[in-house]
């Protein structure tokens, strides 16, 4: 009896290994919003990491976060890193392009609470006196964050710190 129940249980635990296997090795989690002011007006907010405090939700997430901005004062090269409590982790991103007044890209690198090398991009689209922004991030999955991704939504999860980010965004743009 106890045999049997230990086979099914490796069977189980096969199959849900060999399941998070075939997942796919990239994501892409975007959020957009219309946000009633140019993209002149947006713009320097992104494009400036020394003004992501004012709207960023991650900067929320550690009060006693440790941060530290260093080469070009906004645009391409500018750098932030951060290290806080386990929530904030560490890491660092670069703005590896800057378009005035419709992207910024970034290379957004994490190191704890684990490792991950991502894209992001916040694109800017006037439309009258709006402007629709799009914030996504992409990379590749590891095999661990696939199989965690059978029991947690990552898109979900992520998708819901851009919303209020963007929210954020909105609410400073517009004032």
């Amino acid at each position: 009896m106890f045999s049997t129940i230990l086979i099914i249980l490796a069977v189980i635990i096969a199959a849900i290994l060999i399941y998070a296997a075939t997942r796919p090795n990239d994501f892409v989690t975007t959020r957009s919003a219309t946000i009633k002011a140019p993209p002149e007006t947006i713009f320097p907010l992104i494009n400036d990491f020394g003004r992501w405090p004012a709207w960023s939700p991650y900067e929320k997430l550690d009060p006693n976060m440790r941060r530290a901005l260093s080469g070009a004062e906004s645009g391409k090269g500018a750098a932030y890193a951060w290290e806080g409590n386990g929530k904030a982790g560490k890491g660092r991103m670069e703005i590896v392009d800057s378009i005035p007044f419709s992207r910024v890209s970034l290379k957004l690198d994490f190191e704890k609470p684990f490792r991950a090398n991502n894209m992001v991009d916040f694109k800017l689209a006037q439309s009258g006196d709006s402007t629709a922004v799009t914030w996504a991030m992409r990379g590749t999955r590891p095999f661990i964050a696939k199989l965690m991704g059978l029991f947690m939504n990552f898109d979900t999860l992520i998708g819901r710190d851009f919303e209020t980010g963007l929210a954020n965004l909105k609410s400073l743009a517009e004032k």
